[in-house]
């Protein structure tokens, strides 16, 4: 029995030994996906106008988009590759590429942080309806000193007579 078990072994063994791998050389060859996978999002930053749509669609949450701070983040661990994102994306800056994302030992989140978009526009400023001339604005304080020293005046006269006497 033991012999019969000995001769399927050395059969399976030297199979191997004259066969090709079962395994692929990864680094020299990589792997060639199949049309349609869905791999992982990739962006284009120089076209994304920061709108947050690609972030309200997402089912799990792993866009985030703050526009106040030109930034665009995606947590690789949460994305679950479904496409959403990229169907909705009005510039067409989103993508999804036919490789997945490098493994790592811990979750990470990619940022990008656009640095080509123009400041907002200023606001005009609203101007009062009715402003008087800068010549008027400019007599009506003397006008109002005046007036105020007149009262002043009899009252220091008064004073002043009366040290008199």
């Amino acid at each position: 029995m033991k012999q019969m078990n000995t001769m399927k072994f050395t059969s399976v063994a030297l199979k191997n030994l004259f066969s090709k791998p079962a395994t692929r050389p990864y680094p020299e060859q990589p792997r060639e996906y199949p049309d349609r996978t869905r791999g992982h999002v990739e962006v284009d930053i120089d076209t994304c106008v920061l709108c947050s749509l690609c972030a309200r669609k997402c089912p799990t949450g792993a866009i985030t988009v703050d526009r106040a701070a030109k930034l665009w983040e995606i947590e690789r661990f949460g994305c679950i590759q479904c496409g959403c994102c990229v169907e909705t994306c009005p510039k067409k800056c989103l993508s999804m590429k036919q490789s997945y994302t490098e493994p790592d030992g811990t979750k990470k989140t990619d940022s990008f942080i656009k640095t080509n978009m123009p400041e907002p526009a200023a606001k005009p400023a609203v101007k009062p309806a009715a402003q008087p001339a800068a010549g008027q604005e400019a007599a009506k304080p003397a006008a109002k000193a005046e007036a105020a020293q007149p009262a002043a005046k009899p009252e220091a006269a008064q004073t002043a007579g009366q040290e008199h006497t």
